[in-house]
């Protein structure tokens, strides 16, 4: 655990924001496929219980980004007293998450 401990302070607040937003994207595509192959592989629900599902999955789902997000630069400000430092990670993490969807709507504008 100390060793995991060491390796992790001496990785770089922007190294950190880039895994964090990686990860974030790849949270954001495995929902993206549940969400464009529902069809095939969950049975037709016409009821109330399709919403209901799709809401309470929207829901979990902010809550899971929010810790991908968020558990660190938490950590940062709330136990270490690292203000700047947490405030930094934020706005890195965003950062990255801008590049990637730039990216994304390079790749989706230039197959075209």
């Amino acid at each position: 655990m100390a060793l995991l401990r060491k390796k992790k302070q001496k990785l770089s607040l922007g190294f950190i924001a880039f895994l964090q937003a990686f990860g974030l994207l790849i949270y954001c595509t495995l929902v993206a496929n549940l969400i464009w192959n529902g069809q095939r592989w969950f049975p037709r629900i016409s009821n109330f219980t399709g919403p209901l599902l799709f809401l309470t999955l929207f829901s979990t789902s902010a809550l899971i980004c929010g810790l991908i997000v968020g558990s660190y630069p938490f950590l940062l400000f709330w136990e270490k007293k690292k203000t700047k430092e947490a405030i930094k990670l934020v706005i890195y993490t965003a950062s990255w998450a801008i590049f990637f969807v730039a990216g994304i709507l390079y790749f989706l504008f230039s197959s075209h």
